[in-house]
């Protein structure tokens, strides 16, 4: 049944945030800035010190967000402000990534501060998105909603970097360095994030609707009172809380690809810059076809079903890469970990979307999002103490990544699907 021609423009436009940030995590937390941090800004540090300190900064921002996201949502909530808080992450955000370009080789200090804090105002963005999603679809059709998301904002991480890309050869035909270009490309990504999130503020209706208490303490008292509400209820959503936990794990592994994988193919492979852009920018495209064609699947089969299938793709994707000694290899693995990445990132999101109740969903997606970030510092932090403890043994890190997913799909199979959502829906 196809959508009302309303609905189907504030699906667009919700969509629209997905391919708007998702140039943000291509270029500064995947591919561009992560590799050039290691080799150039952090570049005199000796061996997987640089790495190291990449980690740490993600790190710290996760658990930033980590905290302060499960209040941030429930406060939204009673609210109904998710709408305004999501505009004053995207503007932290863009002005973080633009300020990055200034940051000289060397000065590792503010590139680490500006990466902190454009990281925190992405995720708590992400965070606010999401919980739009139980408004703009019913349950039977989250999955395709939410894939669809995922899918245009792969594309989207595909259009900046061709971009980037387009600007990094023509600087390097005119003899220029990355110190030069790097910066060109931060400006880039900022500038398509701010534009291609216009149609979200514009489009998306904040449908809940205020309850008012006096001073603003009390809005904070009752954030933090819906928090524990929510986690002394565990025992009544035992499969929303025992996915979460699943999330916890595969997402480690994600959360490591994501940050260290332009550092590997660069350190290990010998990759450079415009080899890399290019592998991700196919590397995208298989993970929007993943995540499109998930979105079917999971409607279709179950999420349960499907996400296992999709972990099945990671493991084998990371032991491919793990043996990898050729380009073709690592190519062969890229492709693998895009159609696994585009499948789990939209059927973790959906399946939560389905295991929450309609009038808490930005606290409900808070605790999702505290599960993403508490991925997003124990996956890389491991991979990069692994790393600087064993002087840059990249391969030897990989496998700290390889158990993360084994374990997440262990877990997976305890989630009982039918149940969970039969739990939010009588709550």
């Amino acid at each position: 049944m196809p959508e009302p021609s309303g609905r189907a423009r504030e699906i667009w436009a919700w969509a629209c945030y997905d391919l708007a940030n998702s140039g943000y995590t291509t270029v500064v937390l995947t591919t561009i800035y992560s590799a050039y941090f290691v080799a150039v800004v952090a570049g005199a540090l000796p061996g997987g010190v640089g790495t190291l300190l990449w980690t740490v900064a993600v790190a710290i921002a996760n658990g930033c967000v980590l905290i302060s996201a499960p209040v941030v949502g429930a406060v939204a909530d009673h609210l109904a402000c998710k709408k305004c808080f999501l505009l004053i992450s995207t503007i932290a955000c863009v002005l973080s990534t633009a300020a990055l370009a200034v940051v000289g080789p060397g000065q590792v200090l503010p590139a680490m501060l500006l990466v902190t804090l454009s990281a925190i105002a992405f995720a708590s963005g992400e965070n606010l998105i999401a919980a739009f999603l139980p408004e703009i679809a019913t349950r039977d059709r989250m999955g395709r909603v939410s894939g669809y998301g995922w899918g245009l904002g792969y594309v989207g991480g595909l259009l900046t970097l061709g971009a980037c890309l387009g600007y990094i050869a023509w600087a390097r035909g005119r003899g220029y360095d990355a110190p030069h270009y790097v910066p060109v490309t931060l400006l880039l990504t900022a500038t398509v994030f701010a534009l291609a999130a216009a149609p979200t503020f514009i489009w998306l209706r904040e449908r809940a609707r205020p309850r008012h208490l006096p001073g603003r303490a009390a809005y904070i008292r009752i954030g933090l009172q819906r928090v524990r509400d929510t986690l002394a209820h565990a025992a009544r959503l035992p499969d929303l809380f025992r996915f979460l936990g699943c999330l916890v794990l595969f997402q480690s592994g994600v959360a490591t690809v994501v940050v260290i994988a332009a550092i590997y193919a660069q350190q290990v492979m010998g990759f450079d810059s415009q080899q890399l852009i290019v592998l991700v920018m196919v590397v995208n495209l298989t993970a929007a076809i993943g995540a499109f064609g998930f979105g079917f699947a999971q409607d279709r089969f179950g999420s349960v079903p499907s996400l296992a299938v999709a972990l099945l793709v990671w493991v084998a994707a990371i032991g491919v890469t793990w043996f990898a000694r050729t380009p073709a290899e690592v190519w062969l693995a890229g492709n693998l970990m895009g159609l696994a990445m585009g499948a789990t990132q939209a059927g973790g999101r959906a399946l939560i979307g389905r295991f929450t109740p309609e009038s808490r969903s930005a606290e409900f997606f808070g605790l999702w999002g505290l599960a993403n970030r508490t991925a997003a510092i124990i996956g890389p932090l491991s991979y990069g103490a692994i790393s600087g403890l064993s002087g840059g043994n990249h391969r030897l890190a990989l496998l700290s990544t390889l158990c993360f997913f084994v374990a997440g799909l262990i877990l997976l199979f305890s989630v009982n699907e039918a149940r969970g959502e039969a739990a939010a829906g009588g709550r």
